[in-house]
């Protein structure tokens, strides 16, 4: 079995990852994961494979003054995005850079346990589950997402980018949607220790601004970056006519806008 692909962007597209790909793509299911973890003031929170800190700055203002929140990323570039935006009126958030498959936190020092998209990307994900399991406390509870298909928007620029830069580019590209299905992620969660295991489908529209323009400043944003910028002005045209022309249907006065899955496993100890 091949290892996941690792989500390793710089500095500059790290940048673009918070003006894209969050905005549009990862932030608007960002409050339904931290909802399904039911926190409350005083929570201790870490987030694990937090990228640029969206699903981190939505847990400190829920957890307020009195509680902690730790996001935590394998990538530095993502980490020093997170510390320059702005966190008011919550929790002080603690930026750690580390990977998940050895969090470096105390057995039992954490209330709950948040990740968005993440499980994919972890080298060994059994053990990934074992390390959150074993960070909390007793009553603490898992809230963890990943997507439940390659997704309408994402097959499109895939095909794009097999055409026009070859299939070692696109299967890069498309690694963030090679998720565990519905029946491993319960499996991996209940091997973990998890009880009360539960992952239901989470839905809802999606909306990009015209494609010809945002699917290349998403692509600057992903690691396969490099490539797209390595290639001509007529090749980066024509990956963004493209995209368009498949998600026509999707059409609307200022972009598309077109259904999306994931699926959301909650648990707890």
């Amino acid at each position: 079995m091949n290892q996941p692909e690792q989500w390793q962007i710089s500095g500059d597209a790290a940048e673009l990852y918070e003006r894209y790909a969050v905005r549009y793509i990862l932030g608007p299911w960002a409050a339904s994961l931290v909802d399904a973890a039911c926190l409350a003031p005083g929570d201790r929170v870490l987030d694990i494979a937090c990228g640029t800190g969206v699903v981190t700055r939505i847990a400190a203002q829920r957890v307020g003054s009195s509680g902690k929140v730790i996001g935590l990323d394998l990538n530095p570039a993502m980490l020093a995005v997170a510390r320059s935006l702005p966190t008011a009126s919550a929790a002080p958030i603690e930026w750690v850079q580390r990977s998940a498959l050895d969090l470096g936190l105390p057995d039992r020092s954490i209330d709950a346990v948040l990740c968005q998209q993440g499980l994919q990307f972890f080298p060994d994900q059994p053990l990934a589950l074992r390390e959150m399991h074993r960070v909390l406390d007793d009553g603490g509870r898992i809230s963890l997402s990943v997507w439940s298909s390659s997704g309408i928007y994402n097959t499109a620029v895939g095909n794009a980018v097999r055409q026009f830069l070859g299939d070692e580019v696109a299967v890069r590209f498309c690694a963030s949607r090679k998720a565990p299905g519905e029946a491993e992620i319960r499996r991996l969660a209940l091997e973990a220790g998890f009880l009360d295991v539960e992952v239901r489908v989470i839905r809802l529209e999606a909306h990009l601004p015209a494609l010809d323009k945002f699917v290349l400043c998403h692509l600057a944003s992903t690691p396969v970056a490099s490539m797209l910028a390595g290639a001509s002005a007529q090749i980066r045209h024509e990956i963004g006519i493209s995209v368009t022309e498949q998600l026509k249907h999707y059409a609307d006065a200022d972009g598309v806008t077109y259904p999306e899955e994931s699926f959301l496993l909650t648990g707890r100890i």
